[in-house]
């Protein structure tokens, strides 16, 4: 029912009556840091007050935490929320995709009458996001929507790629959406993302989320830093009055003091994404060399999400991606234990069958 993602662990519960390993779904590989837990938990205890609907000190965090005013932020019940919110609060009529991408950026574009353009990205060249892109971003194009990295290939665009696609995007009155929800578990953070650009671009906007960098999914959080507070304000507008609880916004706050929990992840990464690509390459896969917490390989075994399903693993099969075709998955990358009980059971089903 719906859209294909990952991480239907409640519908694999109904299914086997456990819980499986889930790859499917790119979270950080450490769970929730306890000091998350502990501040949803106590903030749980007055939830029978409604929520501040401004989330006020959460966005004064933000703010110190990016360096953009507060008025310039606006959170949602998820970058998800967020994303639906954008063609409300945008009203744009044409938009670009490079493709694949993330499948929720065009269904709520297309639900709300928008034209939807794609520009399919080079399977010989691993997906990457290159200069070929900006003849395409035209006057008359009202939205270009990029993920960075980019779901599900785990791809970053070049910094001087991103410098010259704001720069035609100024040139031709296109406004600028880049999902960063991923942005976190990079090794350098900074280096990619567009952040510092806000202050000068008012046509930007960057989706945050705290779902993946601190395995919040079940509490829902996501932000947008905004170029201007007019935006934001439309942003803000476009949702219901409360989307994001008290126990999630009391979450966000603790997350934001987190930093030694972050460094975990990305050290933490650097050793699995390497030892998790060679176990599959050595399995017969082509792995895509992404920078994000997930890999994107391909296995001539078409039925591959099935037979692992039914050995207690979740992976996400992609061929509902606009420009992969069957046979291309994704897996998360989580901790040593978990990736080598993967591999076995990959190596159970390509090798022996």
């Amino acid at each position: 029912m719906g859209t294909m993602h990952g991480g239907d662990w409640a519908g694999f519960q109904r299914e086997y009556g456990s819980l499986p390993l889930d790859f499917s779904a790119n979270l950080s590989p450490l769970g929730m840091p306890e000091g998350v837990r502990r501040a949803a938990a106590t903030a749980a205890e007055n939830a029978d007050r409604y929520p501040d609907p401004e989330c006020f000190r959460l966005r004064q965090a933000l703010s110190t935490c990016h360096h953009i005013p507060a008025e310039q932020i606006v959170c949602g019940n998820g970058a998800a929320d967020l994303i639906f919110r954008l063609p409300l609060a945008l009203k744009p009529k044409t938009a670009l995709l490079p493709v694949p991408v993330f499948t929720e950026y065009e269904t709520v574009l297309r639900g709300a009458g928008c034209e939807v353009r794609r520009f399919p990205l080079s399977e010989e060249n691993d997906f990457a996001l290159t200069e070929a892109i900006l003849p395409h971003i035209v006057p008359g194009l009202d939205l270009l929507i990029l993920c960075n990295p980019n779901n599900p290939t785990g791809r970053t665009a070049e910094a001087s790629l991103l410098r010259q696609i704001l720069e035609r995007c100024r040139e031709t009155g296109t406004r600028l959406v880049v999902d960063e929800c991923f942005i976190e578990m990079l090794d350098r953070p900074e280096k990619h993302s567009l952040v510092s650009r806000l202050s000068e671009e008012t046509d930007l906007i960057l989706l945050r989320a705290f779902t993946k960098s601190f395995s919040m999914a079940g509490l829902r959080l996501g932000y947008a830093l905004c170029g201007d507070s007019v935006t934001a304000a439309r942003l803000q507008d476009c949702g219901q009055a409360w989307a994001v609880s008290g126990p999630a916004q009391a979450a966000g706050l603790a997350a934001l003091r987190e930093t030694a929990y972050l460094d975990m992840v990305r050290a933490l990464l650097e050793i699995e994404r390497p030892f998790l690509t060679e176990g599959l390459k050595e399995l017969g896969c082509r792995c895509l060399q992404g920078e994000a917490n997930f890999i994107l390989f391909h296995s001539e075994d078409m039925a591959l999400c099935e037979k692992l399903r039914q050995r207690g693993i979740l992976l996400r099969d992609c061929r509902n991606f606009e420009g992969l075709q069957p046979g291309w998955y994704r897996c998360a990358i989580r901790t040593y234990e978990e990736n080598v009980l993967f591999l076995q059971a990959m190596e159970g089903v390509l090798i022996h069958g």
